[in-house]
């Protein structure tokens, strides 16, 4: 999508600090950290949320959690735990309309979140 903002990172427009890239998913930092160690998954494929995922689907959301589970084990925070968030709609806390999920770390987590 041309207004997608991940869109145009994925496409290079706009630039990011990738942390892994693969022909499926892209990786990169988020610019508005809410932990010391926060990075942004997404596919490359423009999927607007979860609730536009469908069967056509299952074999990229596991690929993105094994990703996820990668970039925990490099960025070593994997042994003191993280968190992956996915916000899904305006009442959810999504803010960009491109299915993405969050890998927060480096600091205990509260609970509830939000």
């Amino acid at each position: 999508m041309s207004d997608c903002i991940f869109c145009k990172i994925n496409s290079k427009e706009i630039p990011a600090k990738i942390v892994y890239e693969d022909e499926r998913v892209l990786a990169f930092y988020d610019i508005s950290p809410a932990a010391p160690v926060h990075i942004l998954i997404i596919p490359k494929e423009h999927i607007a949320s979860i609730d536009d995922v469908g069967e056509a689907h299952r074999d990229l959301l596991g690929h993105i959690h094994l990703i996820i589970k990668r970039i925990a084990e490099d960025l070593n925070i994997n042994r003191d735990g993280y968190r992956i968030v996915n916000n899904c709609g305006d009442a959810g806390g999504q803010t960009v309309h491109h299915l993405h999920f969050h890998l927060l770390g480096g600091r205990q987590m509260k609970w509830p979140p939000g």
